[in-house]
């Protein structure tokens, strides 16, 4: 099943499995700016990432001395959400805690997701609830992929990534085990990086310490066809290893997969957000055309 949001300059589709982002049109030109899930490059659109983002280090984490198995990027994007409420422009939908949940991740929760239309923005937002009598602990993320090249005009590396600054950008990569292992540095020129054939070769571009907060893909003269404007300490920008696929993700993170050499618990591990009993968790970022 699938909800529609529509306004006067866009028109947005939402599945109700995953709570996925699976459309953004642009209605004066009918370009569409979100990856299609062609599966020969990769079968999603815009996952939600939660409870947790990226690997865990042997895919599995302690909580209350007991071990639990998970696979990359948590369950949400993999179950039906319920629907909350809906107009033309504006959509929730909730997915609760239930015996499968809690079988692999020991607690009682409520994840809200928001989708809001407004002139070319769409705002993206989180709700995270705690409904345990202990503190819980999640990371939570994005994962949109748009279109590069954009309309299928000309070749991705004719394209450009740009920043919010236009200092050096220091970036972390994974190792084989999806952990992260190195850190490198980008320099970009004026601020705008380009993109070149072996630039996610060795898979995503994780930056930290909160480098830059509004990221564009632009047009081979440089001009922004799409913003992702987020407040998260973190974020990935990616594509598939080695595919050239004609996509890329910009994707802000409130968590990460572990380091390497990380041996703690699940409260212990970076970037993670604890909620007590009843707080709510609630962030959103904002997708810009044009």
């Amino acid at each position: 099943m699938q909800l529609y949001l529509e306004n006067e300059n866009l028109k947005v589709t939402i599945n109700y499995f995953g709570a996925e982002l699976s459309s953004i049109q642009k209605k004066s030109t009918g370009t569409e700016y979100l990856w299609n899930a062609d599966p020969a490059y990769w079968n999603r659109t815009s996952p939600v990432l939660f409870p947790i983002v990226g690997s865990l280090k042997g895919k599995e984490f302690q909580y209350g001395g007991s071990t639990y198995p998970m696979g990359q990027h948590g369950f949400a994007r993999d179950m039906e959400f319920s629907l909350l409420s809906a107009t033309e422009t504006e959509c929730w939908l909730e997915l609760s805690s239930n015996e499968e949940t809690l079988a692999k991740y020991p607690f009682a929760f409520r994840l809200e997701i928001g989708y809001r239309l407004e002139d070319q923005k769409l705002t993206v937002i989180w709700r995270v609830i705690n409904e345990d009598e202990k503190t819980i602990h999640f990371s939570i993320g994005g994962h949109p992929a748009f279109m590069c090249p954009l309309d299928q005009q000309g070749q991705q590396t004719d394209y450009f990534i740009s920043f919010d600054t236009k200092e050096p950008i220091t970036y972390g990569l994974l190792n084989t085990d999806g952990l992260l292992a190195t850190e490198e540095t980008l320099t970009t020129e004026d601020g705008f990086l380009t993109i070149t054939a072996d630039l996610f070769d060795r898979d995503a571009l994780i930056i930290e310490h909160d480098q830059a907060k509004r990221v564009s893909l632009c047009t081979p003269d440089k001009v922004p066809y799409l913003t992702v404007t987020f407040d998260s300490p973190l974020f990935g920008v990616w594509s598939p290893a080695g595919k050239h696929a004609p996509f890329i993700c910009i994707e802000p993170w409130y968590g990460r997969c572990d380091r390497f050499d990380f041996n703690g618990t699940l409260a212990e591990r970076e970037y993670s957000n604890t909620l007590n009993p009843q707080e709510v968790f609630e962030r959103s970022y904002q997708i810009e055309i044009g």
